[in-house]
């Protein structure tokens, strides 16, 4: 429409939903649990709403009585009202403006809505101004465009500044829930199925970036193959996407399939496959198709197309990237470095934006095999620097037998976290059974 300022768009809001469900949770204060899930502070446009109904859920999450006296007496000492004859009057108008205390939830989606279409109005803004500007590429713009349309889609809170005190909240709500759930079900980290692994790093929790390096053939592929395999069968409901920009879907499957059936990929290739191990792939095939692994193997995939389509994947838990040294930005300058550099920082800011834990798998330097000690440390890093900086933990594989055949232990692995931004760096020694390219916790190694 010519002439059109989207500044000037009207800000949509029902004051009469805002009034009515405050008002109901004063008159009842079970009432909060019906909105609870679906209402935030921010969700009121009405300032003075927004500031109630923080002062009521804050109450909430501290399992607080809630009723009109305890209501005026936090909503005074939290500044809400200058004095309790202010807070009394208004309070008391809300609770008689309510007429249907029984459809409170219908209230609730109603102010749900209209906030999210403030939120939209706001990113049109935004992407009006970026794209108005003429300074920023035409892709970048499209890129931070599908962004916020997805974290709004996701019920992301958009604003860049969020004051400490909902985020404060939220995670005494996550710690109860954590709390009151034993077996682990609504934990937000996802375990890597090896319990001395988890034990260092809590699990694979959101926005981590996790990196497994080694040198060719210490099993890396394998292992970050394993995790995906065993986070997708502990959390059955979370969906796991790898990412293989060097093997096909139909090699990285046979591997998997070998790993679960314990029949090798040569005795697959070559056909010779017994009785007992048509038997045992037919009970991999059938566990197997009931995951929900998802696997992309294009080789020339950016990481813009990633976030593209793990953007479009719901209940999103664990993203795998095989490998780090195989995948480019497009830069033409030839500083492979600065390449890297982006790439890390734009993983990092993936899982992030995603909330999810991503594990990339890195090749290491030749620095190792030049040392007597051939254990890698974070220098062997290839291109180095920006990958140490941006990984939130970093795990070395390292095997002895693959130097040393004279190695009493040909089946140790050496699981060697080197950077742990939540916790210890340590060392946790795997089982490797080559022949079915599997790992496992030395509690279960067989002969």
């Amino acid at each position: 429409m010519a002439g059109l300022n989207i500044s000037d768009v009207n800000l949509p809001y029902s004051l009469d939903a805002e009034q009515t469900v405050l008002g109901t949770i004063i008159l009842d204060s079970s009432a909060i649990t019906d909105v609870a899930d679906i209402l935030k502070p921010d969700h009121f446009h009405v300032g003075l709403h927004n500031e109630l109904f923080g002062v009521m859920y804050g109450m909430f999450i501290s399992n607080a009585p809630i009723d009109l006296v305890t209501v005026i007496e936090n909503s005074v000492r939290r500044g809400v009202f200058d004095n309790q004859d202010e807070a009394r009057a208004y309070l008391l108008k809300l609770a008689e403006s309510v007429v249907n205390p029984s459809g409170i939830k219908n209230y609730a989606r109603i102010i749900e809505e209209k906030h999210m279409i403030r939120e939209l109005i706001y990113v049109c803004r935004d992407i009006f101004d970026m794209a108005g500007g003429g300074l920023e590429e035409p892709r970048r713009i499209m890129d931070f465009a599908e962004k916020q349309i997805y974290e709004l889609r996701a019920g992301r809170e958009l604003s860049g500044l969020k004051h400490i005190k909902p985020l404060i909240d939220d995670k005494i709500n996550e710690l109860r829930e954590i709390c009151a759930d034993p077996d682990g079900k609504k934990n937000a980290a996802l375990s890597s199925s090896f319990h001395d692994l988890d034990r260092y790093i809590f699990g694979l929790n959101p926005s981590d970036l996790i990196l497994i390096a080694g040198r060719p053939s210490m099993g890396k592929t394998s292992f970050a193959v394993n995790i995906a395999t065993g986070a997708a069968k502990l959390r059955p409901e979370k969906k796991v996407v790898i990412f293989s920009l060097e093997m096909s879907r139909e090699q990285l499957v046979s591997r998997i399939i070998a790993t679960e059936s314990r029949v090798t990929t040569d005795q697959m290739r070559n056909g010779l496959i017994d009785g007992d191990g048509w038997r045992n792939i037919a009970n991999a095939a059938e566990t197997l198709s009931k995951l929900e692994i998802y696997i992309d193997d294009s080789s020339t995939v950016s990481i813009g197309e990633m976030k593209a389509k793990l953007r479009r994947i719901k209940n999103l838990g664990l993203v795998v990237i095989d490998y780090l040294q195989l995948m480019s930005t497009g830069r033409t300058d030839g500083n492979r470095v600065q390449e890297v550099s982006e790439i890390t920082r734009n993983l990092k800011l993936m899982a992030k934006d995603l909330n999810v834990p991503v594990i990339v798998a890195s090749q290491l330097s030749r620095g190792p095999d030049s040392r007597q000690d051939k254990r890698p440390m974070l220098s062997d890093l290839r291109e180095s620097g920006s990958i140490e900086q941006d990984a939130d933990i970093v795990i070395f594989l390292y095997r002895d037998f693959y130097y040393h055949k004279e190695s009493e232990k040909p089946y140790l692995c050496e699981c060697v976290i080197a950077k742990n931004r939540q916790g210890e760096t340590g060392t946790v020694e795997l089982h490797w059974d080559e022949r079915y390219t599997k790992f496992s916790t030395l509690d279960y190694k067989y002969e």
